[in-house]
């Protein structure tokens, strides 16, 4: 089975970056291409090492050995790759904070693991400490994001059963996808919509059963200058916001209180550690999110929905991890 564009792209990501030495063409060839023919390898290897490179993965080239002009070797340096130290305000600090606890993808981690399984076979020695810095932060929970993804990498178009708000049944749409954003607490895929000939964007959290790859990788082009986002904003329902009323224990949630249309202290709350107070603030449909960075510090009274989305994510991450 071939491996997908964006599979092998982390692979040698993970690769070049868990490795103390350079890294000779044939090791990555053996690994990494095994069923690719010469003239195959060398045309994917450079474009996959351009797409690293315009991406800001710092590639380098270097001799294997110290005293002998031989075959070059590759590798990326940690160091160089990660981030420099960075000054955040606050709110920013509590929105990094936010997305690093939340993200759990599990097709991502099951690429590093092969990856850094077949390297540890081959008795390659590997730092996996550095992989550290290449850790995805984000949350993604519809099983149809995985496919979209691909398609938009891999240009190949759709097939899907949709139901729309208020409708009640499902019906077929073809999309060429163009991009997959978040947009208001949600996720969805822009494309060029085959039935009607026109733009749309899609919610991935109303695709219905599984969606399929309908035609040849390639076989359309993304219009020169589109901005996926701009389309979503324009194309997408308006975020709508509601009250929300939480408990939120002492000392904790400080952005919620900034934001809290009423603060009532000293109430009765989940458990007797800490005191807990009520407080009412005004939120869209990310709010999930938001409320999930906070773990056990804060707990959805109102609205119903609301709470029993947060319960239903806070279930499937521990039936993950079980």
């Amino acid at each position: 089975m071939a491996v997908q564009k964006s599979e092998r792209l982390l692979n040698l990501l993970i690769m070049l970056l868990v490795q103390r030495h350079y890294v000779s063409k044939d090791r990555i060839r053996a690994i990494l291409y095994p069923d690719s023919s010469t003239d195959a390898f060398e045309k994917m290897f450079e474009r996959d090492k351009e797409e690293l490179r315009s991406l800001g993965v710092p590639i380098e080239v270097g001799n294997m050995d110290a005293y002998f002009d031989d075959e070059p070797g590759y590798r990326i340096r940690p160091d160089r790759l990660a981030l420099p130290d960075i000054r955040l305000t606050a709110d920013e600090a509590a929105v990094i904070g936010l997305a690093t606890r939340v993200w759990e993808h599990a097709r991502l981690a099951e690429a590093t693991t092969e990856a850094v399984r077949k390297l540890t076979a081959l008795g390659v020695p590997t730092d996996v400490t550095a992989l550290d810095i290449a850790q995805p932060r984000l949350s993604a929970d519809e099983p149809s994001f995985d496919l979209f993804w691909e398609a938009v990498q891999d240009r190949t178009p759709v097939e899907f059963e949709y139901r729309r708000s208020g409708a009640t049944e499902a019906m077929t749409r073809h999309l060429q996808p163009w991009g997959v954003v978040r947009y208001s607490g949600r996720w969805y895929v822009v494309g060029f919509d085959t039935d009607r000939g026109e733009e749309r964007v899609f919610r991935l959290s109303r695709v219905q059963g599984e969606a399929r790859k309908k035609g040849r990788p390639g076989s359309y082009d993304v219009p020169p200058g589109t901005d996926v986002r701009a389309t979503t904003v324009r194309l997408a329902p308006a975020p709508t916001t509601v009250p929300v009323t939480l408990l939120v224990r002492e000392d904790a949630g400080l952005a919620l209180r900034r934001d809290a249309e009423s603060v009532e202290t000293g109430v009765r709350g989940p458990d007797d550690r800490t005191g807990w107070d009520r407080i009412v603030v005004t939120r869209g449909s990310g709010v999930a999110d938001e409320i999930l960075g906070y773990a056990a510090d804060v707990y959805v009274e109102d609205p119903a929905h609301l709470r029993d989305e947060v319960v239903r994510r806070l279930t499937t991450a521990l039936e993950r991890t079980a």
